[in-house]
Parts: C-alpha cells; sequence; structure tokens
C-alpha cells in the first residue's frame, strides 16, 4: 500500500467522525469537509473518539469546506436524507483520478451518485457499525463491530486494494468483495427490517426480536424475495440468526432520527424495498404497512412506483 492515504470525509458525523478518527491515528492525511459550524468546533478542539474497541483519543485533522485539493479516496458518509445538499461540497472536476466512496444507507445511492460524477470514479462500498456524534468534533463508537465492505472494479482494484490496507491497519476488518449488488444487498437485508422495526416500534433491537418476532420473520422473507428478483440470494435463517446475534441493546440510525426528531431514511430503506417490489411484481404487505405508518407519522412522500 502506499505510504499515506490522502483522504477527504464528507459529513463527519458518527460514521464519517469515527473513519476521520481512526485514519488521521493510522498516519493517513484527512480532510473534513462540513459546515461552518462543524469545522470551527473540529478546527479548535480537535477530534476525539471514544470506543471501547478503538479506546479514546483526540486527533487533529483539517476542515474544508469544500474539496479543493488532490485525493485518493473521498468518503461519503452523509445521511441519504442529506445527500443531494451535501455535494456542493464536492464538485465533479475536484475528485481527479481519486475515489468516491459512499458508505450510505440503501441500495439507490450509487447509481444516483454514478450520474453526478464520472461512473468509473464512484466504488460501492458498505460499513457495519454503530457510531454517534455527540456533539461535534466528539464521536462515540457504542458497537463491538466496525467493518468495511467495497467491490472496486478492474479499473480501480488497485486503488482499492491499497485504501482497504490503510482501513485494516487503521483496524476496522476490511473485505474485497466482487460483486457489488450483492454486498449491497448484503447489508440492505438486515438493516431494512431492523430499521423499520426498531423505529416503528420505538425499541431497541433486543425489544423488536421478542415483541415483533412475527413481523421480523415476516419482513426478512419479503426482503430475500425482492432480492431473488434481483439476481441475489439472501438466506431468511441467516439473516434471522444475524439479527438475533447483535447486542439487544443496539439502536439503528433511523430509530435515533425519529427519537431525535430528525428526518428519517424512510425512502432509502423502506422506499427503495417497495420500489423494487413493485418493478418486480412481488407483494411486500408487512414491509407497506410498516413504511406507510412510518411515512404517515413522518409527513413524508414515498414514491413506491418506477
Amino acid at each position: 500500500m502506499a505510504d499515506r492515504l490522502d483522504v477527504a470525509v464528507l459529513g463527519p458525523g458518527g460514521v464519517g467522525g469515527f473513519l476521520a478518527a481512526v485514519l488521521a491515528r493510522e498516519g493517513s492525511s484527512v480532510v473534513v469537509l462540513a459546515s461552518d459550524h462543524t469545522s470551527s468546533a473540529i478546527g479548535q478542539g480537535g477530534l476525539r473518539l471514544e470506543s471501547g474497541r478503538f479506546g479514546a483519543f483526540d486527533v487533529s485533522v483539517r476542515t474544508a469546506a469544500l474539496l479543493s485539493e488532490p485525493i485518493d479516496a473521498c468518503l461519503v458518509t452523509v445521511k441519504a436524507t442529506q445527500l443531494r445538499d451535501a455535494l456542493h461540497r464536492v464538485a465533479s472536476d475536484s475528485i481527479g483520478q481519486g475515489l468516491l466512496i459512499p458508505l450510505l444507507n440503501g441500495l439507490e445511492h450509487v447509481d444516483f451518485l454514478r450520474s453526478v460524477y464520472p461512473p468509473t470514479s464512484v466504488v460501492a462500498a458498505t460499513i457495519r457499525i454503530e457510531a454517534v456524534k455527540v456533539k461535534p468534533g466528539l464521536i462515540r463508537q457504542t458497537s463491538p463491530f466496525a467493518s468495511v465492505e467495497m467491490a472496486p472494479s478492474a479499473e480501480n482494484r488497485d486503488r482499492i486494494e491499497s485504501i482497504a490496507a490503510h482501513l485494516s491497519a487503521a483496524g476496522l476488518d476490511v473485505r474485497v468483495r466482487e460483486d457489488e449488488l450483492a454486498m449491497l444487498w448484503d447489508k440492505f437485508a438486515l438493516l431494512a427490517p431492523m430499521a423499520l422495526l426498531t423505529t416503528h416500534e420505538r425499541a431497541n433491537v433486543g425489544g423488536v426480536r421478542t415483541k415483533r418476532r412475527a413481523d421480523a420473520v415476516a419482513l426478512i422473507g419479503e426482503v430475500a424475495a425482492v432480492a431473488a428478483a434481483d439476481g441475489v440470494r439472501i438466506d431468511p435463517a441467516g439473516m434471522l440468526h444475524l439479527m438475533d446475534s447483535v447486542p439487544e441493546t443496539m439502536e439503528t440510525s433511523m430509530q435515533r432520527d425519529q427519537a431525535a426528531g430528525r428526518p428519517i431514511e424512510l425512502d432509502a430503506l423502506g422506499g427503495a424495498l417497495l420500489r423494487r417490489a413493485q418493478k418486480a411484481g412481488i407483494a411486500v404487505p408487512v414491509a407497506k404497512r410498516l413504511v406507510d405508518d412510518l411515512r404517515s407519522r413522518s409527513g413524508l412522500v414515498i414514491s413506491t412506483g418506477p
């Protein structure tokens, strides 16, 4: 791998702040792209991570409103609800020879980003972690796991393997995948049911595993059916086992956002599932009921058609 990774992080919230902190400690050159308020807080007090796995430490990172320097990678870590508004910080021509690596929830953001940036510069990726921004510059990781998967093309495989090596050196579990659609579905198939159920029930994962067991089983089955129509095999029993294996105190980011009165990623998760189900002609009654209820609560407009 290269001696130093030059990386920009778009959105230093829970996930982005975590990645910025561990990469800076690893020795990468990190610039975070954020609002004036967040940039000021990080510029004055630095970036602090508190984590059972990585320890508690402080690092200094540079801040900027716009990307204006050569980078090896730009990690896109904003929420799906913030994506369009955040992209002005990364102009299409500012990417240069770098790679844009989105770590968002959902299935549809990769194609959207490839319509905005050179398609070969956008590399599908996923992250599994529970991390929260306590305040600007203070990040708390609450999960025992922190793993990243990336699916490069033949043209950018060498660069992705170098980036993967830096992430691994920073302490993350990293895997390079061959099939980006299968990779995205692998995360979505677990996250979408957990997010919809925890947000609908207003309870952590342990709560929905017991109170909403029937819905969980049915919803995972619906997700697997839609994935199959998309050409991806998901094992429902395996997904249920994974849901049963995560810490019972785990909360999903959509559940936390709802509790805090922030916009929720209902369209990126529930909406995306309904749209793919509609396209495939597959009935998903449990998913539709949950999405409809959450839409009514939040006042969001969800498109279920193509």
